[in-house]
């Protein structure tokens, strides 16, 4: 599915289509899709969406990436969910770790935060310590565990947050190239 398939074009209020209208906000002028019936203004603003860096401390602290079941190739990842309302980052991420592979967050610490503009999204990122038996769900596909000398980041969103991490134990991160995305 592509990423226009989930594009606003309709006002959530009155169903009216939206249109780009110029309006005076706090910081001047700025153009937005809004309703021309209601005035209902589609703010677009970046989703947040957390991340982990998974170290299975009952594993000799080897880290957990996992694949999307959705994804065409055979990459490893992050684990990654969006935040919910009433969540902190910290208790979303914990949350995410166990929902998507049965583990259990001891310790949590912030990485960074980092723009995903492709995705419109707002990665937070941290170090989760994790102890459990992996149990994945439906929406990984499969999982590998891997010494943090030996894992390549992504030159993109959280593989930045992983190559982040990565110097802050005083690894040299390394960088793979991304497969060609198809239409």
């Amino acid at each position: 599915m592509s990423e226009r398939a989930f594009e606003t074009r309709f006002c959530t209020h009155c169903a009216t289509p939206l249109a780009l209208i110029e309006a005076q906000e706090d910081g001047g002028a700025k153009a937005r899709l809004r309703c021309p019936a209601c005035g209902w203004t589609h703010w677009n603003n970046p989703t947040p969406v957390l991340a982990a860096v998974v170290e299975c401390v009952d594993r000799g602290g080897r880290l957990l990436l996992a694949r999307n079941a959705a994804w065409k190739h055979r990459m490893f990842a992050l684990i990654t969910g969006f935040m919910e309302a009433g969540e902190t980052p910290e208790g979303g991420i914990a949350r995410e770790v166990l929902e998507e592979t049965a583990l259990e967050v001891r310790a949590t610490t912030l990485i960074g935060v980092y723009d995903f503009q492709r995705m419109n999204q707002i990665i937070i990122a941290y170090h989760v310590q994790a102890v459990g038996e992996v149990h994945l769900s439906p929406e990984l596909a499969e999982y590998k565990l891997f010494e943090p000398a030996d894992v390549l980041c992504w030159p993109a969103g959280t593989g930045y947050a992983l190559a982040d991490w990565l110097r802050s134990r005083g690894h040299d991160p390394r960088f793979i190239e991304m497969p060609a995305r198809s239409s």
